[in-house]
C-alpha cells in the first residue's frame, strides 16, 4: 500500500468492468466504456503467485 491513506483510496477505490476492463467511478451502476452492470471492486492485493 501506499504511504498516504489519501493516496491509496485515490488509486484503488475505483471499479472494474468484467467485460472490457475499464476502470469506473466507485459509485458506478454501469461502465462508461461498454454500458455492461458488470462491475467489481478493484482487488485491493495480489492474488497471489
Amino acid at each position: 500500500m501506499g504511504k498516504f491513506p489519501e493516496a491509496d483510496a485515490r488509486l484503488l477505490d475505483k471499479k472494474v468492468c468484467m467485460k472490457c476492463y475499464a476502470t469506473n467511478a466507485p459509485k458506478a451502476k454501469r461502465c462508461r466504456k461498454c454500458g455492461s452492470k458488470e462491475l467489481r471492486p478493484k482487488a485491493r492485493m495480489h492474488r497471489g503467485q
